[in-house]
């Protein structure tokens, strides 16, 4: 039996409620593997998880963290189960380097997880740029491509494009050759877009509630486009509107998050959230038939059930992705409580990554 170290929040409800505990770790147990935990990826959903604010969050105590990496140091007895996908398993060995997609429990140094979730990382990779992989490369992959239906050449507004899922469209995008605007929340994110992705100033806003609708009109002009075929959005508030009355005909707008209501300290202000929920956007049904336009939602957990199509989206994303996710920060594993506080302050570049 192995001892590992564990951040466990005890209820959720607050940031500061996070825990570092040593606990005894059982051998794996039949179709699962043993990590020892090298790097885990942080995403706003650890976040919102913490905070009571998500809803798959596990009632009770739980282990935040839904993607890492690490080496194989045990294999448990095998299982037999049908085969769904027509494809054969994806089988992990003894002292492999494994990328693993988790549904909670990743803040870790060591892991017993269904060999089902774990990959091996490609050879040039690094442990921190695997653990930056999973979570939000496969979020962009399926909010594009799965519900967005993209297609090349089509006009594409990408939400926090230099956050870590937005980074991960804009590979996805590059080589369909997608007109592309982006949106940050910071000059300094611009000037990064421009730099290491080479997109032009005039796709790059820095987003301004007061007067966003402007703000997408001229990067339009600029691109000389005349509307969206695609809008990524995580964040919703007061850009989503302006956002979908700006999809051309048969426009896709898919909603995958709502940074809007993250909160700015450590536990929630509920009068400030019942105040933005209260003020959310509303669509009316009718009139989005006369528009020809739609909106879709996903959470990626959903895929958790369905194991057998993330190798099919890994491989895709094999096929698009030209080099590994751009790492912002790195934290060492003691300081989690610190990398969840700078990732909730936005100011954070690509993926913020624990290293053990």
């Amino acid at each position: 039996m192995r001892t590992r170290e564990v951040w466990r929040i005890r209820r959720a409800g607050a940031l500061d409620r996070l825990e570092r505990h040593s606990e005894a770790l059982p051998d794996p147990g039949p179709g699962e593997a043993r990590v020892g935990v090298r790097a885990v990826g942080l995403n706003l959903a650890d976040i919102f998880a913490c905070l009571g604010l998500y809803s798959a969050t596990p009632a009770g105590p739980f282990v935040p963290g839904l993607e890492f990496t690490g080496v194989v140091e045990a294999i448990g007895p095998a299982v037999s189960r049908p085969d769904t996908s027509g494809e054969p398993p994806h089988a992990v060995r003894s002292g492999d380097r494994v990328i693993g997609l988790t549904r909670f429990g990743a803040y870790a140094t060591a892991v017993n997880l269904d060999a089902r979730y774990l990959r091996t990382i490609p050879p040039q990779w690094s442990f921190a740029e695997g653990a930056a992989f999973p979570v939000q490369a496969l979020t962009a992959w399926y909010g594009l491509t799965e519900l967005g239906a993209l297609s090349p050449g089509d006009s594409v507004l990408v939400h926090s494009a230099a956050g870590g899922v937005g980074l991960n469209a804009l590979a996805i995008l590059a080589p369909l050759g997608a007109r592309v605007v982006g949106t940050v929340g910071r000059p300094a994110k611009r000037d990064f877009l421009v730099e290491r992705c080479g997109l032009s100033s005039d796709q790059v806003i820095v987003r301004d509630r007061d007067r966003f609708g402007a703000q997408l009109d001229g990067a339009l002009a600029a691109l000389r486009l005349d509307g969206f075929d695609l809008v990524f959005d995580a964040i919703g508030g007061p850009f989503f509107r302006p956002a979908y009355e700006r999809l051309r005909p048969e426009g896709r707008l898919v909603l995958y998050g709502a940074a809007n209501f993250m909160p700015r300290r450590g536990r929630p202000d509920y009068l400030r959230l019942a105040l933005r929920y209260l003020c959310r956007p509303r669509l009316d049904p009718l009139r989005m038939i006369a528009e020809n336009r739609s909106v879709m939602a996903f959470n990626l957990i959903w895929l958790w059930d369905h194991v057998d199509r993330l190798s099919r989206a890994y491989d895709r994303l094999a096929s698009l992705m030209e080099r590994p996710p751009f790492i912002g920060r790195r934290f060492g594993f003691a300081d989690a409580p610190a990398a969840l506080g700078y990732l909730q302050g936005g100011e954070s570049v690509g993926k913020v990554v624990l290293e053990v």
